[in-house]
């Protein structure tokens, strides 16, 4: 029971970004952007980030469950932790500030952050790091899909 109530724990620690980014959906600004043909259709964004941020969960409860939060869990939460905070604060700057730039360069930190925490993860079990690959695929494709929205709209 303390492992289930804990995976839903992480679970749900994963998803704060979602809850953050719920208080800044996009709108008319976002909507009336040029974008380029492949843009993807707005929901799709919800139907990829539910099971990614189930993964990101799932890949904490992983190293808790085997390492607690002591030792080297201890920093690779810290770094799991960063990730987190850099993913929550995505939607404010692109849909709250209307900011495309820095949107752009924060969505860069979070990539590299997400790589670190891949890194952290996979060096204590590799299958907590390997699930966090579809993450830092997907933040790639945003990455990109970010920076041509910023220059077809500057």
């Amino acid at each position: 029971m303390k492992n289930t109530l804990a995976l839903l724990g992480f679970i749900l620690l994963a998803f704060i970004p979602a809850i953050i980014g719920a208080s800044f959906m996009p709108g008319e600004w976002y909507f009336g952007l040029n974008k380029p043909s492949w843009n993807p259709p707005n929901y799709l964004f919800g139907l990829v980030w539910t099971p990614l941020y189930i993964t990101i969960g799932v890949s904490a409860w992983l190293i808790w469950k085997d390492f607690g939060f002591e030792g080297a869990a201890k920093f690779a939460f810290f770094v799991f932790g960063i990730q987190l905070l850099l993913n929550a604060l995505y939607s404010p700057v692109l849909f709250g500030g209307k900011d495309l730039c820095n949107a752009f360069i924060l969505i860069i930190v979070l990539f590299v952050a997400i790589l670190w925490n891949i890194k952290v993860f996979y060096d204590l079990k590799p299958l907590a790091g390997f699930i966090l690959v579809p993450y830092a695929i997907w933040v790639t494709f945003a990455t990109f899909l970010n920076y041509t929205l910023w220059n077809l709209n500057r």
